[in-house]
Order: structure tokens, then C-alpha cells, then sequence
């Protein structure tokens, strides 16, 4: 993947490195000082909508930060269904992006971050629809689960469940569900089998987080009875950070890199509203907290445990942190004491945190190397040292999940580096590192996981880990580490990445859609990669038998890891229509691996292995094309290149800057990638040499964009206006508005058939007003909705054509969509005058 520009952000709270973003937190004594603040703390928030970036920020920071409250945010998708503006990525790889994505958010504003098995199949305009599509069920068992585990005193809604038909289906169905479970978390009857897990809870208060938005203007909303609203201040300044709230959410909103969500922190006043929808209202309208015991009585027990962190806090040196160790390590012992399971593991872990970052303790397990196979050799090192005058002991250092140990009892002295190299066997049934909400194929509307453990967990679980058993004050306390992998950057540095678990051999199928014509035979080829040295055995395609492959196999022998080698096949098609997925399959000692291995690497989130079965999609299709040379101006990002070459065109990735009459006179056909005329800033300049390329005789077609900022004043040679204008229901019935139009009929004969097997959504953002000299190809709506007559618009210009179209080309051509590719050939070919 494409490194992409590197933009540091510094905050206090957390460390967060573009380049970098694998880098352990190192805490300075504001920070320290902060999470002792928070250890005070027993109340939690839990904010709840439907995708990534749905978040209000601005007020998981003020409860995180300012109230002190342990708050997360529960998203019910990982956004598979968005566009992505930093990359050609979409769908379940997309979804790995925004996933990391809010993950970094988290660090930044302070919370915690959860997901549902719901996947984002794209825009839904109705919860009815968006529920036909989830299995209703499972998404209310992951979110009542999350819940139980979580034991949240406030929920708080992003979206409004009283008006589904305004917003994003999936936006009211995360109202109404959370309104639905309400009452349920408490009941033993409902989904029992968690009870094996967690334990029950009741909620006690449910909010709506509302603002003027939602009233329609901010006039209405000053005008509106606010007797059931909670309001507070948001807008506050941290001395401590040297930030304000809204300084803080702009940081963490602005991960959302890959939906184009930076944002430019604010200062000042700020009132946050909330509308009770379940519970008793507070008392004092500015706490949702009110009448809730958040102090350490809550806990059985915790009398004492508050009285002595009052005192760390009171007393904190921020000179000298190192000064509270013992009163934490004596709060430590009394929270492993408590009854309670829930606040002993969460104040465990929290005094591990602020115990370590007092002692400068660093504690650190590297990889000798980024990767490593199941029953492969490894070797860690081990770096433990004391920055303290405490006195401290390492006991053991702990190997998991085999559970080799090293016992050393080693005595930590005052900045006096420890190192040591621990030396295993991994197991030969290790989970491969990958996502695990892909590792089992789901349907449309759900992902697959059968553990119940696993539900709501954000990232990817990692195995391999090394425990260090510390001896503070007569006190064991074990701090558990991931092992990782690092090195030095001669340009960045110390660059951190996370250790992989990969198959002994991944293979790749170089192209992921394949074009045949009758009995055509092509060559197909297969990358081939070694996940450990010496790796040998054979390579094999598996296709159904109407379609010919030579030779059957190919035997390869690897001999170090990493080493990749590429193979060609000769594939013959049918004669018949057929679409049909090829397989690629290694056999290395009897054993089958169809694995390919897809890294997502970007600086502003960590590193990304994912394995996917290694597939393609191969077509014997009926289709002609007049071959005409293409320039394709590329956008926000996609892959509808690669796929007009996959269709036998000669194409061009041309750039703003080589945009020139001289240049344009080489081509035929100008493409302009979605979203360009909202991203391409250089367009403005050079939106009158593409209209005269058209009059000349030539064509553009221009996909779609967003009713944002555009980057020209006339998107079109005639007056076009970009509307809201969507179809989601990919399997809806298309009419022919003109059905002699060329673009219909040349070179190939479109029918409805054409629009069969469309996947995620017909098109979006359709022109709902044009000029006369556009002629309107087709018409298409959702369920219950007005004919949308804007996705196609041909209209001549000179001697050329100009062609608006907002159907999804970038989702159906990597889909592998016949009808597509078809479609388009025609809308290429309309100038012709063949």
C-alpha cells in the first residue's frame, strides 16, 4: 500500500505517531497525574450509533476527560460500506481501516471502543430495510452482551428513534435497538448463555443526544420546551493539556482519514444537550451522573481503597511520581481483595498502567523478525528496567500461549537495564493474525463469530504475548506485554510493527477479475510467498471443468522467508456465458493453503495483515469494445483502471498537471474517477481543456460526485445539479427511458438482464436537474420511492459526448458484475463512428 503524508499530532493524554502508531505509550506526569484522577472515578458512559465516525467526540472527550468517566463508544458496524478517500480499499478491507481508525480516535479522546457482528452493507433509508438485511437478533445479543460486560450507568444514542425515513436506516436502528434492549439486560432469561460470561445490569438512564440539527434550525430548537434536556458545558479549557474539549475531539475526529473527516479544533462555549428517554430525570439537570454512587462506596470494600487514592492524589509529586508507588502498590493488594469481579479487573489494570509509567518501568518483548509460522522457532528479547529509587524484583517472565517460563529473580536497580532472550517452539495450531471477524464467511448483513468472548472486542486478538512477574514491595504484580517487532528507520527512526503469524506459504492470483471471450485462452498469473524458509511443493489452479488449465500444476521451491516467486497458467474459457471463481491452492507436505496475505499499511493507524482466501473472479463474457485509448483521471481512489485494462483498453493515469490540449489529442476517451471534482482542487484549472476535448469529437464520462464543496463552478458543459439521489436496493427493477439511445445498443446490446447481480447499490448522488441536452438513459427507485431518472445522462456537446453517471462502476466492476462492463463499454464507445 501507498504510504500516505505523515501528520504528527502530540497530545499529552496519549502519544499517537502517524509513522509510528505501534509505539508503546510513554506517560509524562500530567498524564500519570490524569489517570490517578480517573482511578476516583466509578461511573460509565456508553455512547451508541452505527458506523465509525457516527461518534460525537466532543462529548466522549468531555465525559472521558472532565468527568472522569470510564466511556466508550459502542459502533454497531466497522463501516465496510463507506467510500475511502486515502486508498483504493472497500468493502470488508475498508471496514479493517475505519476499525484501526476509531482505535486511534480512542487514544486520543480517552475512551474505549466496541463493535456488534453487523455489517455495513451499504446506505440503508428505512431500519426496516436495514433490519430485513442484520439478523435483528444477533445485533441485540452482541449489544446487550457488550453492555452486561461494560455495566454502563448512562447510555447515551447519537441518532433519534422517532424519525426513521430522515437519516441512514442504520442510524435509527441503533436508536431503536438501544431503546429495545433496555429493559432486557436485566432479565436472566434473555440470551442466558451469556450469563457463563458476564453478569447482569441495569442501566439507569438512557439519553438521546440531541441538538438544534435535529430540530430542523436553530431557531425552533431555542423556541423548543426543554424540561426533559440535560445541558452542560463541553466547551471546557484543560490547563493541564493546554487544550480545550473541542481541541481534543478535533484530534480524534480527525482520524477518520479515510472518510476525509479532518477537523479544526475550536475554543469557548459549548452546551451539549441530552434528552432522557429511559430513567428518571436527574435532579440537577447539568450531571447525568445525579443520584449515582460514582466513588469508591459503590464497592464493597472500596471505602478504604478511595480514602488511600484521594491521598496519592492529593499528594501526587509530579517532580517525582515515583513517590506514590507505594501507596498505589498498597491499593493494589486491597483491590485484589474486592468481591466485586468487575471494578477489581478494571482498577487492576488501570493501578498496573499508573504503577509502571511512576516507575519509568519499561518493560519491552521484540521479535527477531516481523513474522513468524506456526511451529516456526522464535526468538524474543527481553528488556526490563527500574527508573526508579523503589526497590523492585523480576521474578519470572512468562511465554503465552505455550507458557514457557524463565525465572531470573533478578533485582531491578535504579535505571540498571536487565536483557534477556527467550527461546520458543510456537505451537503448530496457532491462530494465523487476521482479523477475527473475517476468518468465517458471514452473510450480506452479519459477520461470522461463533466465540462468545470474542463479541465486541475491537481489533485483532493477538496470542503471542510475555508476562513479567514484578515484585514491589512483597507486592506480585504481573505486567502483560504483546510481542512485537521494531527497527530503525535511518529517515524516522525507531519504527514499531506488530508481530504477524502468517501460513507457511500464501498465494495471490495477480488479477482479481479475469475477461474471456469464446474459447479464449489466457495467461493467469500467481504470486507464490513463503511464510518460513524452505518452503517446496506444488502449485495448483482449481476451476470447474468446463474451463481448461495447463499445466495442472506447477511444483516451486522457496528458500527463505519472505522470498516470492511468480508462476503462469494457461486458462481456456467455454464457449458458453459462464462466471466462475478460480482458486489458487499450495500443497507443501500434503497439506492444502489457499491463503493470500493482504497488508493495509498507513501511517495513521498500526499495520494490518489480512488473509483472505486467495480468489478470482474469471468471466466468459459477451462483450465488445472498439478499443478506444482511455485517460483516467483519478479521484478519491478506485480500481476502475485496472478493469477497463482487464477489458482490453489502452489506459492512462493522467495527472491534473499533464492535463494539456497536446496530451488530450492521444486519447479518445476521458474517464474522471469518483469524487475528483470534490478532491482534485487542480480541476478548476482545467475543466475547459476536457469540455474542448469533447467538442472535438471525443467523449468524457465523469463519475459520480458528492453535493459537497466541488472544485469547479460547472461540472458539465450544460447546467447539471448533483442531488441526494440514491438507489440502494441493488436489485431494483431498471427502466429504459430511451431505449433506441446508442448508449443502449453499441456495440452491445444492453437488457435488463445487464442489471442483474448488481452488488451493494445501484448509484448514488444522482443529478436531479439538467439541462435540456441531456437525455436521461434510465430510471430506477427504492421501494415506495419516486422514480430516480438522473443515474445516466448522455448529452452531445460539438462534435463529442459528455456523459454524467452516478451508478456504482467502482463497487461492480471489482465485483465482477457482467452487466457493468458491458454498460460501460457502450458509454466509451458512444463518439464512435464505427
Amino acid at each position: 500500500m501507498i504510504q500516505k503524508t505523515c501528520l504528527l499530532i502530540l497530545f499529552c493524554l496519549s502519544y499517537v505517531s502517524n509513522s509510528i502508531a505501534q509505539q508503546p505509550e510513554k506517560l509524562t506526569s500530567v498524564a500519570i497525574y490524569h489517570k490517578i484522577q480517573k482511578l476516583n472515578f466509578l461511573g460509565s458512559v456508553l455512547y451508541i450509533a452505527a458506523h465509525p465516525d457516527d461518534e460525537n467526540t466532543r462529548l466522549i472527550s468531555y465525559m472521558a476527560n472532565h468527568q472522569k468517566a470510564r466511556t466508550a463508544y459502542l459502533s454497531l458496524t466497522r463501516g465496510d460500506g463507506g467510500q475511502n478517500l486515502i486508498g483504493t480499499e472497500l468493502r470488508e478491507l475498508l471496514g479493517v481501516i475505519r476499525t484501526q481508525e476509531l482505535i486511534e480516535a480512542r487514544k486520543i479522546d480517552g475512551g474505549e471502543q466496541f463493535f456488534t457482528r453487523a455489517n455495513d452493507f451499504g446506505y440503508s433509508k428505512i431500519p426496516d430495510e436495514t433490519l430485513k438485511i442484520w439478523n435483528k437478533e444477533q445485533v441485540k445479543e452482541d449489544m446487550i452482551y457488550v453492555i452486561r460486560k461494560f455495566k454502563p450507568d448512562v447510555i447515551i444514542n447519537r441518532f433519534d428513534h422517532r424519525s426513521p425515513g430522515t437519516t441512514h436506516g442504520h442510524h435509527t436502528s441503533s436508536a431503536q435497538l438501544s431503546i429495545e434492549i433496555f429493559d432486557e439486560i436485566n432479565n436472566k432469561s434473555v440470551f442466558p448463555k451469556q450469563l457463563d460470561y458476564v453478569s447482569l445490569w441495569q442501566p439507569k438512564r438512557l439519553f438521546f443526544n440531541t441538538s438544534w440539527w435535529f430540530y430542523g434550525s436553530r431557531e425552533k430548537f431555542d423556541q423548543a420546551d426543554k424540561k426533559n434536556l440535560v445541558n452542560f458545558e463541553t466547551g471546557v479549557y484543560f490547563p493541564l493539556f493546554g487544550k480545550s474539549n473541542q481541541e481534543i475531539a478535533a484530534l480524534s475526529r480527525s482520524r477518520h482519514q479515510s472518510q476525509g473527516f479532518g477537523s479544526t479544533g475550536s475554543r469557548g462555549e459549548e452546551i451539549e444537550y441530552l434528552e432522557l428517554i429511559k430513567g428518571a430525570i436527574p435532579s440537577d439537570n447539568t450531571s447525568i451522573f445525579e443520584g449515582i454512587d460514582t466513588s469508591w462506596n459503590r464497592v464493597k470494600g472500596g471505602l478504604a481503597i478511595g480514602k488511600l487514592l484521594l491521598e496519592v492524589e492529593e499528594n501526587f509529586d509530579f517532580k517525582n511520581p515515583s513517590a506514590s508507588i507505594p501507596s498505589l502498590v498498597s491499593a493494589y493488594e486491597l483491590v485484589q481483595k474486592l468481591e466485586d469481579d468487575h471494578w477489581k479487573q478494571i482498577k487492576s489494570e488501570e493501578l498496573k498502567t499508573i504503577i509502571q509509567a511512576c516507575a519509568g518501568l519499561y518493560l519491552e518483548a521484540v521479535a527477531t523478525q516481523q513474522s513468524v509460522a506456526p511451529g516456526e522457532k522464535l526468538t524474543v528479547k527481553l528488556e526490563t528496567i527500574n527508573r526508579s529509587p523503589i526497590p523492585m524484583t523480576l521474578l519470572t517472565t512468562g511465554f503465552y500461549p505455550e507458557g514457557k517460563t524463565i525465572s531470573s529473580t533478578k533485582k531491578l536497580s535504579n535505571n540498571v537495564s536487565e536483557s534477556n532472550e527467550l527461546e520458543i517452539t510456537l505451537p503448530e495450531n496457532l491462530e494465523y493474525t487476521e482479523p477475527y471477524w473475517l476468518q468465517k464467511e458471514g452473510t450480506v448483513g452479519m459477520y461470522r463469530v461463533d466465540e462468545q468472548e470474542r463479541i465486541g472486542v475491537p481489533d485483532i486478538i493477538r496470542q503471542l504475548k510475555v508476562v513479567f512477574m514484578i515484585e514491589i514491595n512483597k507486592t506480585t504484580i504481573p505486567f502483560e506485554k504483546e510481542i512485537i517487532y521494531k527497527y530503525n528507520d535511518p529517515v524516522t527512526g525507531e519504527v514499531y510493527k506488530p508481530l504477524d503469524v502468517v501460513p507457511n506459504v500464501t498465494t495471490s492470483i495477480v488479477d482479481k477479475v479475469k475477461i474471456f471471450q469464446a474459447q479464449q485462452t489466457l495467461p493467469i498469473t500467481i504470486k507464490v510467498k513463503s511464510g518460513r524458509d524452505a518452503v517446496a511443493g506444488i502449485l495448483k489452479l482449481e476451476l470447474p471443468k468446463s474451463w481448461k488449465v495447463s499445466p495442472d500444476n506447477i511444483p516451486f521451491d522457496l528458500s527463505k522467508k519472505g522470498a516470492e516467486a511468480s508462476f503462469t497458467f494457461q486458462v481456456t474459457a467455454p464457449k458458453q456465458v459462464e462466471e466462475i471463481q478460480a482458486k489458487s491452492i499450495a500443497v507443501v507436505n500434503g497439506k492444502e493453503e489457499n491463503k493470500e496475505q493482504l497488508i493495509i499499511s498507513y501511517n495513521h493507524i498500526a499495520s494490518q495483515q489480512v488473509l483472505a482466501t486467495s480468489t478470482s473472479k474469471f468471466i466468459r463474457l459477451d462483450i465488445k469494445t472498439n478499443q478506444e485509448r482511455i485517460a483516467y483521471i483519478m479521484g478519491a481512489g478506485d480500481e476502475v483502471p485496472t478493469y477497463l485494462s482487464q477489458m482490453g483498453y489502452d489506459v492512462t493515469i493522467l495527472k491534473p498537471e499533464e492535463i494539456t490540449a497536446s496530451n488530450l489529442k492521444k486519447y479518445q476517451v476521458v474517464i474522471v474517477g469518483i469524487r475528483a471534482y470534490n478532491t482534485v482542487e487542480e480541476l478548476a484549472f482545467k475543466q475547459q481543456l476536457l469540455f474542448d476535448f469533447v467538442k472535438e469529437g471525443n467523449t468524457m464520462i465523469v463519475q459520480y460526485n458528492t453535493t459537497g464543496k466541488l472544485t469547479v463552478k460547472d461540472l458539465a458543459p450544460y447546467p447539471l445539479k448533483i442531488s441526494r439521489d440514491r438507489v440502494t436496493e441493488e436489485a431494483a427493477e431498471v427502466r429504459f427511458l430511451a431505449p433506441n439511445h446508442k448508449v443502449l445498443n453499441y456495440p452491445n446490446t444492453i437488457t435488463s438482464k445487464d442489471f442483474e447481480d448488481w452488488v451493494q447499490e445501484q448509484g448514488l448522488y444522482f443529478p436531479n436537474e439538467w439541462d435540456a441536452n441531456f437525455t436521461p438513459i434510465l430510471s430506477s427507485n427504492d421501494l415506495g420511492e419516486e422514480p430516480k431518472n438522473g443515474s445516466l445522462l448522455v448529452a452531445p456537446y460539438g462534435k463529442g459526448h459528455y456523459i454524467y453517471t452516478g451508478l456504482s462502476f467502482f463497487r461492480e466492476l471489482p465485483a465482477g458484475v457482467p452487466g457493468a462492463y458491458r454498460l460501460l463499454a457502450n458509454m466509451i464507445s458512444i463518439s464512435s463512428t464505427k
